[in-house]
Order: C-alpha cells, then sequence, then structure tokens
C-alpha cells in the first residue's frame, strides 16, 4: 500500500449528513460534500494484511484493496477501471449496501473497519463526473435474442453483462420505468432516482431495449416469449410479502410496507402526480411491524409524511451494542444498527408480539393489541417464545405498515405458464442458474429468496456467465459454479 501506516495515523471518518430537523423536509439524498484529503486519508486506512477478506465479505468479489490503493495515489481512473471489473452498478452499492465487506475488514478485529462503501461511492461518482461512464456502441452482435424479465439490479446486470458479450436484449418492466426495487422499494432519500435514470441512459445507448409498462404473463403470454427468444432470464424477485394474518388484519390502515414505499416513490417521481397519496400518515400515529431494512424505510418515509408518531416493533429481542463471545470477525456482527431514518424519530421496540388490530367502529384501524415475549434457549438448542403474563396492552395505531419479509415470487402468470419447479420456499428452482425447462434461466431473489442488492449484481453476473457458456460453447472459470452457492 502506498501509505502503510495509514490505519494508523487516521481513525475512520465518514462525511457528516444534514441534520435530522432539515432533511426530513425534504426527499434527497443527505450526505455532504467531502475533500479528496479525507478520501486520500481514509483509503490509506486500508492495511497491507495479506488476506484481504473483505474479498470474502463481498459477494461480488471486489478488488478493495487494489482500489483503495489507487484512491490512496489519487489515480482515479485506474480505481474506477478496477471497481468496474467486478461490480456493474457501484453506484448502487455505494448507497444502499449493508457493506458486508467492512464487517469482514481486518481492522474490524479491534478498531474501526475501512470506509469502502464510502470510498466505493467516491469513486463511481468521480467516474460520472469526469465522463469515464461511457455507453459500449461497437459492440459486435451474435444474433441470439434473450428476453430478461424483470428490470431490478439481478435483471440490470444480466443485461449489462450479456449485451456485452453481443447478445441482443430486451428487458421487461411491469411499472412504467426501470429499475425494479431500487426505483420503487428504496426510498430517494438514500438512493436518488437520477441516479438509476443515468445509469439506464448508458445501458439504452449500449443498444439494450428497455420495454416498460408490459406485464409478462399477462400482456404477453409465457409461449409468446418462448417462440420470440433463443433464451429467457427470469430476475423478476421476491414480491409475494409475507402477511400476519390475525384477528382485525382487514381494517382500513393495515398496509404492506411495500405498497407504501411503492406508492409515495411513484408519487415524488411524478408517476402518479395526480393522484392524492391513498395511504395518509399525516398526523396518525404509525406503526411498523418489523425491524429491518424496510421497516426503516418506512420510519424515515413517514416522518417526511408528517406522522403524529412513529413505533417501530420487533418479535426479536433486542441485538447488543457489541459482539457476543460467539459472534466472532470476520462473520456478519449480529449488533444492534440504528439508520439515520431511526435518527430523526422513533420509538423503537424489541422482543413484541402482535396479537391483532383493533379497531373503535369496526372499519378503521385505531389500536394495535401487543405483548412482551421471552425467547428462551431449549435442550435441543432452538429458541421458544413465551409470552410474558401481564404485559398485553393496546397502543394507538391509526395506519399500520407490514414489514416482515417476502415470501417468494409470484407464481401466477409467466411462472405458472413457462412450467418451470419451484424449491420448497416456492423460489424458483435453478441449479447454476439453469431452470428446470430449457434455455430458462433465473437470478436473484426469484431464485435465492430474499436478499440484498449487492447479492442481486452477483446473482444477474453469475446467470449471464453461466448463459453465455451455453449459448457459447465456451467454458468458464469457477466464478459460475462459486455464485451459484
Amino acid at each position: 500500500m502506498a501509505e502503510i501506516n495509514g490505519f494508523r495515523l487516521f481513525k475512520r471518518e465518514l462525511p457528516d449528513n444534514e441534520s435530522s430537523k432539515e432533511r426530513v423536509k425534504h426527499w434527497n439524498e443527505f450526505s455532504e460534500t467531502v475533500s479528496e484529503d479525507l478520501l486520500h486519508q481514509q483509503s490509506s486506512r486500508c492495511m497491507d494484511c495479506g488476506v484481504p477478506f473483505c474479498h470474502n465479505g463481498c459477494p461480488l468479489g471486489n478488488l478493495i484493496p487494489d482500489f483503495n490503493e489507487a484512491v490512496n495515489n489519487e489515480e482515479w481512473k485506474s480505481a474506477y477501471d478496477i471497481l468496474s471489473t467486478t461490480n456493474n452498478f457501484p453506484e448502487f452499492t455505494g448507497r444502499i449496501c449493508p457493506a458486508p465487506c467492512e464487517a469482514s475488514c481486518v481492522l474490524n478485529i479491534n478498531s474501526d473497519p475501512v470506509t469502502i462503501e464510502f470510498i466505493e461511492k467516491s469513486i463511481i461518482e468521480k467516474a460520472f463526473e469526469e465522463g469515464w461512464v461511457l455507453p459500449k456502441k461497437r459492440i459486435p452482435r451474435n444474433g441470439i435474442k434473450v428476453a430478461i424479465v424483470g428490470s431490478g439490479p439481478a435483471g440490470m446486470t444480466v443485461a449489462d453483462e450479456l449485451n456485452n458479450f453481443g447478445y441482443d436484449i430486451d428487458v421487461y418492466e411491469r411499472n412504467e420505468k426501470i429499475g425494479g426495487l431500487l426505483r420503487y422499494g428504496i426510498p430517494d432519500f438514500k438512493l436518488e432516482k437520477k441516479i438509476i435514470d443515468r445509469r439506464v441512459e448508458v445501458m439504452k445507448s449500449s443498444g439494450i431495449n428497455m420495454k416498460t409498462s408490459i406485464n409478462v404473463g399477462f400482456d404477453i403470454l409465457g409461449h409468446e416469449l418462448l417462440d420470440s427468444y433463443d433464451a429467457i432470464v427470469l430476475t423478476g424477485g421476491a414480491s409475494v410479502a409475507r402477511d400476519l394474518p390475525i384477528r382485525g388484519r382487514h381494517y382500513n390502515g393495515v398496509h404492506f410496507a411495500m405498497d407504501y414505499l411503492s406508492e409515495n416513490n411513484k408519487k415524488i417521481s411524478g408517476e402518479n402526480a395526480n393522484s392524492e397519496t391513498i395511504i395518509n400518515v399525516r398526523n396518525k400515529h404509525v406503526v411498523v411491524i418489523g425491524g429491518g431494512d424496510t421497516g426503516a424505510d418506512c420510519v424515515g418515509t413517514s416522518n417526511r409524511l408528517d406522522a403524529k408518531s412513529v413505533t417501530q416493533i420487533e418479535l426479536l429481542s433486542k441485538p447488543p451494542s457489541i459482539r457476543s463471545d460467539d459472534d466472532l470477525w470476520p462473520n456478519w456482527p449480529m449488533v444492534l444498527k440504528t439508520s439515520s431514518s431511526h435518527e430523526e424519530g422513533c420509538n423503537r421496540q424489541w422482543a413484541i408480539l402482535t396479537k391483532s388490530f383493533v379497531s373503535d367502529d369496526g372499519i378503521n384501524l385505531s389500536g394495535i393489541e401487543l405483548v412482551d415475549v421471552e425467547w428462551q434457549i431449549g435442550e435441543n438448542g432452538n429458541s421458544t417464545m413465551v409470552e410474558v403474563i401481564g404485559s398485553k396492552r393496546v397502543i394507538p395505531c391509526d395506519v399500520a405498515f407490514l414489514a416482515i419479509g417476502f415470501l417468494h415470487t409470484q407464481k401466477e402468470g409467466l411462472i405458472d405458464q413457462l412450467g418451470v419447479k419451484l424449491d420448497k420456499k416456492g423460489n424458483v428452482k435453478a441449479q447454476n442458474y439453469k431452470t428446470s425447462e430449457s434455455n430458462i434461466y433465473a437470478a436473484g431473489d426469484i431464485r435465492r429468496g430474499q436478499s440484498l442488492v449487492v447479492w442481486a449484481i452477483a446473482e444477474g453476473r453469475g446467470a449471464a456467465l453461466s448463459l453465455h457458456s451455453d449459448f457459447s460453447g465456451v467454458a468458464h472459470d469457477q466464478e459460475v459454479s462459486v455464485l451459484a452457492v
């Protein structure tokens, strides 16, 4: 490394955020700009650690020490070239990835890890600023047509990779715009949609066809797709949300979290600019059921829409603030995470079971019946949930959001029509990204279940390599089989 003692000289430092009081007044990203001096310092903290465990922590296998050294040497173009060899969309992962690479950083054993995600984002923003991210317009075509169904991060990655190999690509999206979960599930304060738009324009200029507002399986049937293309790649995600079938679920005011986030993202972008907000939280008591990232996004969104109060409840116990003795590096740490949305205002509660939804008039939600639980470890090592006697109560709630995960992909329509086999969880069964049907592949959440954006990109790269290997007759290295695990 250029500065071998950087990790001793400099502490971990991230850019400041706009104050909570100010940022809840708008929907834009709120990280302050930083000097290149800070980036130089932070990149110099990357150690010459011998075995870079960050490679293993990153599903994409990003060459992290290499691009850190390039940034430290102020060789920004080289840093971009290194980063783009493994990551198709670092502008996405640099904003919304939980950074498993940082959890695996050797410095994280007894210090603070390198600011890998921050550096990654800075590299790609510098690349766009300098005009290095350009469309590829002279790609020799092989005449093979591929349909990609779903335009989320997995679908975009498959399209980008196969287009570079020379395939003719059509990407199908049932919504008005490309992006899938990135566009409709992630709030603008975490990922402004102009970031997606500029990448989509590069992809279009590279020869990728984007077909929006087409619900494949309904507007176009499965057999029609098979007749028109040499191969199909399914990247539709895990869109069926987990429900909470308890008493009062039917009351007005109980919603799936993703319906809320998607509706608001469309309103901000102008897709439904002429309609009133269907899910109105202004001056209302909001309860978010589920303690993950989707729940946190509901918290931040509700704060910006002037909710009277926001409470987030989680069934599991509150995680510790530091690693426990059996939660060892380089594994992902099971510790308390506080997001920027929580900092803006939220009453967080753990070890809470939702018993029923309550209504004063039999129509509209007015409260939630809750009970505290304790988790006990049995002799077989399994955890058992036990309700705490006397803890049952009802809290005010006008709007409740179910943010408790996703089960599997939508089966009705295309999946049923194509006849591909499913695994026991309801995901599309695909070995090395190949489904049970010839020339039909699957990648992303539709194959592995609900996961991270960085995994979706890794899946997209693996599926593209698998398909290209089959159609070109050229065997690829072990990357395909490794990513297929």
